[in-house]
């Protein structure tokens, strides 16, 4: 039985640690000199109260709300572009020197579409992390308000 109440005791205490912890941005100053066990009751009790309030815990990992955006753009621009624009010169000049301008131009044109691709995904992925980074403000903040309010419902000051 005293195995069991310690176990819970400690369990208690690790999650108080952890709420204490996670509001370490905010300032708590108890106003009705509550002792410092009851301040820690009141900070756990405040965090489970704002985790269901608010639908975000501080505690657990951050999430992205939608997957990546893939990856599409298609290797070997460089290789295609150049066997393209050789077969296009041969067909259109006939000749060795028609062929290799045609492979030049290709490669070039493959390479640069390529790059655009490649370009492209880097501003979609970075569109992706800074929406993420936004929704994870936003939840903290709603979780953050709930959270004060509570310990001002307790009569604790917080800033």
């Amino acid at each position: 039985m005293l195995n069991i109440r310690f176990s819970i005791v400690a369990a208690l205490c690790g999650l108080c640690l952890a709420a204490t912890s996670m509001a370490d941005e905010l300032m708590i100053f108890p106003n009705a000199d509550q002792a410092p066990e009851q301040q820690e009751q009141d900070k756990f009790a405040c965090y489970s109260w704002a985790k269901d309030q608010s639908d975000f815990d501080p505690m657990a990992p951050p999430t992205a709300t939608e997957a990546p955006p893939q990856e599409g753009a298609k290797k070997g621009g460089v290789g295609r572009g150049l066997v393209r624009g050789a077969a296009i010169g041969q067909i259109v000049g006939g000749d060795s020197d028609s062929t290799k301008r045609g492979a030049a131009a290709g490669a070039a044109i493959g390479g640069m579409r390529r790059q655009d691709q490649k370009r492209k995904e880097q501003q979609q992925r970075q569109q992706w992390e800074q929406e993420q980074q936004r929704i994870y403000a936003e939840n903290r903040n709603r979780y953050n308000r709930a959270y004060a309010a509570c310990l001002e419902g307790k009569n604790y000051t917080v800033r």
